[in-house]
């Protein structure tokens, strides 16, 4: 039976107690958004257990409990159970291959082709796709990231976690969830916001697969206001060289200012889908050099309070945006570690609407 000051944190009807006892630990993973993760041994599978640390997160924990008891998918982290009496935590599904993260930037930087970023984009996608046509109560993620998309499988296999931010998409929330980067104008400008934040969110980071950057990680941000100051006045990423026009006008779409441009997620695994068929690759296991800094969200950007309009005089005085005008351009893949390779499938003509193998068709949008 659950003590008195925890009972009320799961319902038990949602999921499976579990015996702390039962779960030998291994080693440290990372740091979610609440606590320290343990990679532990559970019924003979390897499990990730994530405790929380303070009063304060046990909000989160009971949100993340609730969403991830009510979602079955591929492409979602399977909660087992969570512990509830002495220790609280969730037990889940372990990703021995870590997080997208520290794939596209850790070091050493393992290569991967543009085959896997297409498939991990198509992945995250129809995992998100899911969480937003689930009955009875459909469901916005609200913080996609690559910390936040694990990979199991030798890297081949996306899954999405970290579930505390996770609202229903009929409760139109105007608090701040998110990360700076991979945030939809819309959340931090305080404005009521549906499923299409999750679009715009996905759209950051198919162009984070491809160019294999960090989003807004120029001296000039500097800081998380900064990026949503760019943000919010229109910047986005640079624009890719080389990239193939419908890949191109897919993620534009998707980041668009405007919610209602931006195309639904399903509509964006049916684009993929079809792009996918035009590279290879994506099944192949990758080399991963999993770190401990890293599992499920853990944020290091400065936290965000207020609106923009507490500090738009102050900003207004930035001379930032000259320096982004004189900016490099971005290419594909700029940092090491990626396959020469995967160049040649993104710069093939796109010139037709042939539905050859070497070509990809312009219009698919």
């Amino acid at each position: 039976m659950a003590s008195k000051d925890n009972a009320s944190l799961v319902p038990q009807n949602f999921v499976e107690e579990i015996d702390y006892d039962e779960i030998e630990k291994i080693e440290i993973v990372g740091k979610g958004s609440f606590g320290v993760v343990w990679k532990g041994r559970w019924q003979d599978r390897d499990v990730a257990v994530k405790h929380i640390d303070t009063e304060a997160e046990r909000k989160a924990f009971s949100v993340e409990v609730r969403q991830l008891s009510r979602v079955s998918h591929p492409n979602i982290v399977k909660l087992y159970g969570a512990c509830t009496v002495d220790k609280v935590c969730l037990v889940m599904e372990y990703a021995e291959g870590g997080s997208l993260f520290n794939v596209l930037h850790n070091k050493p930087a393992p290569t991967y082709s543009a085959g896997h970023a297409m498939s991990w984009a198509l992945q995250c996608a129809e995992g998100v796709a899911y969480l937003h046509n689930i009955k009875p109560k459909p469901l916005i993620h609200r913080d996609l990231k690559p910390p936040n998309l694990l990979l199991v499988q030798g890297g081949t296999k996306l899954k999405i976690c970290d579930f505390g931010t996770v609202c229903d998409q009929k409760t139109y929330m105007t608090n701040n969830k998110g990360s700076a980067a991979w945030m939809a104008p819309e959340v931090f400008e305080g404005s009521k916001y549906t499923e299409k934040c999750d679009i715009f969110s996905w759209g950051i980071i198919l162009w984070e697969v491809l160019s294999r950057r960090r989003p807004y990680n120029e001296p000039v941000y500097g800081s998380a206001y900064r990026i949503m100051w760019a943000i919010h006045k229109g910047k986005r990423p640079r624009l890719l060289e080389n990239c193939p026009k419908p890949i191109e006008k897919l993620m534009t779409s998707c980041w668009s200012a405007d919610p209602l441009v931006r195309p639904s997620m399903d509509k964006v695994v049916r684009v993929m889908s079809i792009l996918l068929q035009y590279f290879s690759g994506y099944d192949e296991p990758l080399q991963l050099f999993c770190e401990e800094e890293e599992y499920g969200s853990e944020d290091n950007e400065e936290d965000y309070e207020g609106t923009l309009e507490d500090n738009e005089n102050t900003l207004a005085e930035d001379k930032y945006a000259e320096s982004l005008r004189s900016a490099p351009p971005t290419n594909l893949n700029l940092n090491g570690g990626v396959d020469p390779n995967m160049l040649q499938p993104l710069t093939i003509s796109v010139e037709n609407e042939s539905h050859s193998p070497s070509r990809i068709p312009t219009t698919l949008m």
